[in-house]
């Protein structure tokens, strides 16, 4: 995460894995590929927070809700830490409303041959699930597709400008998704050894 001034203001980066919630009138940002960021707000107490997150297994049953599966879980850890640390900063979360951005089809990798699921395809139907089981309804949202995108989630009047990110940077944004989905299926794989030992 780094912090910068910003015109009259701070603009704060979060990178995968990370989040970030403030009531000042910040900006914050992110590149996203197959990553997706829930950007939340409370207009009345005027709080405002972005995650970013990749889930982190490849299969799931197509028979149950992914937020109910493992795989869903990092996806849930994700939102509820961004929700829980708005709630301390004073947001209610009757109030709250969301715009989602990211899932697009950077990694070129298939989740599941017969359904034809990409990375993001898990991602937005895991942020969809989500949403509406936590009664946040979506305001709006830019999801899917072919490339990543630039995203600035603007404190004064809650607005999220999105730029289509240009082709030089697809390669490093595939590079860097690619090295943050293998640090999690590591990590995944490490706790499953020790669970079985244990």
């Amino acid at each position: 995460m780094k912090r910068i001034p910003f015109k009259h203001t701070y603009r704060t980066i979060i990178d995968p894995g990370e989040f970030h919630v403030c009531n000042k009138q910040e900006v914050i940002s992110t590149l996203l590929g197959s990553c997706v960021a829930a950007c939340l707000y409370d207009p009345v107490n005027k709080i405002i927070g972005m995650n970013h997150f990749l889930l982190a297994y490849r299969h799931h049953a197509h028979n149950m809700p992914l937020i109910e599966t493992e795989e869903g879980r990092y996806g849930m850890y994700a939102m509820e830490l961004l929700i829980n640390e708005m709630m301390k900063k004073g947001a209610s979360k009757f109030n709250l409303k969301a715009k989602c951005f990211g899932g697009g089809n950077v990694l070129q990798l298939r989740e599941d041959k017969i359904n034809k699921e990409t990375v993001g395809d898990v991602n937005i139907e895991f942020i969809k699930a989500f949403l509406k089981q936590e009664n946040i309804p979506i305001v709006g949202a830019c999801l899917g597709g072919e490339y990543g995108r630039n995203i600035h989630f603007v404190g004064n009047d809650f607005s999220v400008y999105v730029k289509k990110i240009a082709t030089n940077q697809v390669q490093q944004l595939e590079q860097e998704e690619r090295q943050f989905w293998k640090k999690s299926v590591s990590e995944h794989e490490s706790k499953q050894s020790q669970a079985d030992f244990w």
